[in-house]
């Protein structure tokens, strides 16, 4: 979908630069007289173009629903083990069955909160009649950012079915290597604070804007059972093998994300002539949810390990702005 859009982008900007051209509309609104007599209402199309910095935060959730693992207990010292070191260990004869836990029900700790780089586009119009006022068509890249973490899950639950009463066991479950990227379309519409009509040159002019768009988030899911809690689960075996320890390795897992977003932005430009600009400014975007997953060998069954929640990147960003 992607790569349709930005296709797109330039055969639009194309026709609306033609259209603009035609109509004459090529300086401030004013009555002006070239070849001919004709009224300039204010009305300019727009190209913009930026980079920057993005910071994303968001709260961690635990999307694994129930998740039984086995556990071993030494009544001598009162280590409790999981099955998966259990059935390598060569001295745990004294060990009794201790029962199983859920796993599923260990909360994520760590939150998200990392800074990537951010870039984009925007094509629009400077309305005619209020010039004050712009509409864009905006495009938001924001690259590769890293959630890493181990372990994943750290807890205590407790332990049921076991030849001990009463017990629980505090889990360190899993690590993650995981990347986050985000793309999103959205329609703004930008307020520029400025006296009389015409936008003053060299001088700072003050915006703020709001809109609504789509996001389509990608993630990816190396997820590392480092504790061997993980590999005696029978309902992960479709998505890793075993190695020749009896640790499931799992395969990456892929998942995309679609969100409605919102965005708030406000900043300043510089007119350095009547139609270029210097562009600074902040933009936020919030979005609801994005997904991790695990996959099987061939993609085609997957089950959603955790997700990030109430996100919100705050970006910073530099750029160029075009008014014909």
């Amino acid at each position: 979908m992607m790569k349709k859009i930005l296709f797109a982008l330039p055969m639009i900007a194309c026709m609306c630069a033609a259209n603009v051209a035609r109509a004459g509309g090529w300086e401030y609104a004013g009555e002006h007289v070239r070849d001919g007599y004709y009224q300039d209402d204010g009305r300019r199309f727009i190209i913009l173009i930026r980079g920057g910095m993005a910071h994303g935060i968001g709260k961690m959730k635990n999307d694994i629903g129930t998740l039984t693992s086995e556990y071993y207990y030494n009544p001598n010292d009162g280590a409790i083990v999981s099955a998966a070191y259990y059935d390598t260990c060569t001295t745990c004869g004294d060990f009794v069955y201790a029962g199983i836990a859920d796993v599923g029900k260990l909360p994520i700790d760590k939150k998200f909160g990392e800074t990537s780089f951010t870039g984009g586009m925007a094509i629009g119009w400077v309305l005619p009649i209020t010039p004050h006022w712009r509409f864009q068509v905006d495009w938001d890249y924001i690259s590769e950012t890293e959630y890493n973490v181990s372990p994943l899950l750290d807890g205590s639950v407790p332990l049921t079915g076991g030849d001990v009463p009463n017990l629980s066991v505090n889990i360190r479950s899993g690590g993650v290597q995981s990347t986050v990227t985000t793309n999103v379309f959205s329609t703004m519409a930008i307020r520029d604070f400025y006296d009389g009509w015409e936008k003053p040159l060299r001088k700072l002019i003050p915006y703020a804007g709001f809109g609504l768009g789509y996001a389509d988030t990608d993630t990816v899911l190396n997820l590392s059972d480092l504790y061997g809690d993980l590999s005696s689960s029978v309902d992960l075996q479709n998505f890793g093998e075993m190695d020749d320890y009896n640790i499931l390795q799992f395969y990456t897992g892929k998942k995309s994300t679609s969100n409605l977003a919102g965005i708030l932005t406000f900043g300043f430009s510089y007119g350095v002539s009547e139609s270029f600009f210097i562009d600074c400014g902040f933009r936020f975007i919030y979005l609801p949810r994005i997904k991790y997953a695990l996959n099987n060998v061939d993609g085609s069954r997957s089950r959603d390990w955790f997700h990030t929640e109430h996100i919100v990147y705050s970006n910073f960003l530099f750029g160029f702005r075009w008014e014909f």
